[in-house]
């Protein structure tokens, strides 16, 4: 039996989409990847962080203060390493 989205793909011919709604087509695409890798960034980062930084149990659904304190700092190391890395290509790609 055909998967559902083998069915869609074989109804769907691209060659009939205007100039128009294949530039839509491909910004919704790129928007979607861009949003997946976002959510696959705050994924690796929750898991770093929780593993890194929570080491106890969790009483009255908080963390204790150094658990707390681990975890902002490792969100914020996380948030500066994210930027220096854009900043880098960003100066890579303005130089070609």
């Amino acid at each position: 039996m055909d998967s559902p989205s083998s069915a869609l793909e074989q109804n769907i011919d691209l060659s009939k989409l205007s100039e128009k709604d294949k530039q839509e087509l491909q910004q919704f695409i790129v928007n979607e990847s861009q949003k997946a890798r976002i959510q696959q960034s705050v994924h690796s980062l929750t898991d770093i962080c929780w593993k890194k930084c929570v080491t106890g149990t969790i009483r009255g659904g908080k963390l204790d203060k150094n658990e707390e304190t681990c975890a902002q700092n490792c969100v914020d190391r996380f948030l500066d390493a994210n930027m220096t890395v854009i900043k880098h290509l960003d100066n890579m790609r303005n130089q070609s």
